[in-house]
């Protein structure tokens, strides 16, 4: 792990010990997509998220309490909504990018995935919502990776790992452990086939959701491997890296997913976990909601779910406290937008309410530094606060580390992984390939 890195973590590991310490496409605007200042004083922002009331509900909940809240303050102020799922929102935004009609404000992702539209013009840099007390209230080494030379370009609104979550129903019926080795996992996926249960749920037509898979197996067997292979310090011929595709090829040959995971989106995907049709889900800790605050959620499940680390692996290079994770998304503005000034103060508006409210509303882990001294926290939560005040390294997910052009052919590649349509040899050299291209 290099310097930077470290101490990035470090950052992360003081703060979040005071943390601990108190302890279906919808849009509701079809119009074009910048926003409007009329001259009644009126202003009008167009605001595009990927939290539809379905699938994020508390998220969703959380984001139309603060632009009522916003609206309320600024009388003079209309906030349009529209909502994505996570794909159809990367999607629709290349296609607005093109012809260079963003919404006013809208989410984006940090590294590589931000910096196509940093190079067009496209994102206004933000670092004068840094300047004032805002900038002191981030969580150290999150805004630094939304920055491209020496201006930061979003403003990061979550802080992410991954754990395995598990159904301990499920594991009690077979007298089952969360597995702390890799051998252990097997033998705990070999136990459920053997007993007609489906291991883990996935959904991998959305791709990223198998790059978890390969991530792990790669950073538990290569350690820092991929980071180096994706940076140009390294590559991609790492023995690490070829092993981690072929371990993947073995879970499938073990009938380690549910039933036609390549075609199932990540929603569906999970309802397999979430309907108790599958013991395990690997997920990042946005999905903590779903498993302690939402309502609409039972109980009964909720108290059913448990969460281990991705196993270690004999003769690794990495240790149990190495996580897939780091700063989630993150809100930018227009660069043309009409409205801009209006603009950034809604993104610092709901910057420092989703930081105040997130914790106990939404249950996610927001990148801003939270005082939780007088809540009371659901345990599930607290464990993972405390993993990640304890990890060693964070690694970047790999489609977010990549360029575009290297991130999509990541992606093609982890679906043919999953669906055995490519060797573990070709899709290292296929990497590479995309890599060396550098774009």
């Amino acid at each position: 792990m290099s310097k930077k890195t470290m101490a990035i973590l470090l950052s992360w590991t003081l703060v979040l010990a005071v943390i601990l310490s108190g302890c279906n496409s919808s849009s509701s605007d079809e119009e074009g997509e910048t926003g409007s200042n009329g001259t009644d004083g009126k202003v009008t922002l167009k605001f595009m998220h990927l939290w539809p009331a379905g699938s994020s509900a508390q998220q969703n909940k959380l984001v139309n309490d603060i632009i009522k809240q916003y609206q309320t303050d600024h009388p003079n102020v209309t906030i349009k909504q529209e909502v994505l799922e996570n794909e159809q929102y990367k999607n629709k935004l290349k296609i607005l990018s093109a012809s260079n009609e963003l919404p006013d404000v809208g989410v984006t992702w940090a590294a590589g995935f931000l910096e196509p539209y940093v190079k067009g013009n496209l994102f206004a840099p933000v670092d004068d919502l840094l300047s004032d007390s805002l900038g002191e209230k981030f969580i150290a080494g999150t805004t630094e990776a939304y920055a491209i030379d020496g201006k930061t370009y979003a403003l990061p609104i979550e802080l992410n790992i991954s754990p395995i979550y598990y159904n301990k129903a499920i594991f009690a019926k077979y007298n089952l452990q969360p597995p702390a080795t890799y051998d252990e996992f097997l033998s705990v996926l070999k136990t459920l086939t053997e007993n007609g249960e489906v291991p883990i749920a996935l959904g991998n037509k959305d791709r990223w959701t198998g790059s978890l898979w390969y991530m792990y197996l790669a950073n538990r067997l290569g350690g820092d491997a991929l980071e180096k292979a994706i940076n140009g310090s390294g590559k991609f011929d790492d023995p690490a890296l070829t092993q981690a595709a072929a371990e993947v090829q073995k879970l499938v040959d073990m009938n380690a997913f549910n039933k036609g995971f390549n075609g199932l989106s990540n929603d569906e995907g999970k309802s397999e976990f979430m309907n108790e049709k599958a013991a395990m889900y690997l997920m990042g800790t946005w999905e903590l909601p779903n498993f302690t605050t939402n309502p609409d959620i039972p109980q009964e499940f909720k108290d059913k779910i448990g969460f281990f680390k991705f196993p270690t692996m004999e003769d690794g290079k990495s240790d149990i406290n190495s996580w897939v994770g780091g700063p989630g998304v993150g809100l930018f503005v227009a660069q043309n937008s009409k409205v801009k000034e209006e603009a950034q103060k809604f993104v610092q508006y709901f910057v420092e309410k989703w930081g105040e409210s997130s914790v106990t509303e939404a249950g996610v882990i927001p990148a801003t530094k939270v005082d939780t001294a007088a809540v009371q926290l659901p345990q599930l939560y607290i464990d993972l606060l405390n993993e990640l005040n304890q990890a060693s390294s964070l690694t970047l997910f790999a489609d977010v580390q990549m360029k575009p052009a290297a991130a999509q052919a990541h992606l093609d590649m982890i679906q043919a992984l999953f669906g055995k349509a490519v060797t573990p040899e070709d899709f290292v050299k296929n990497h590479q390939a995309a890599i060396d291209k550098g774009n």
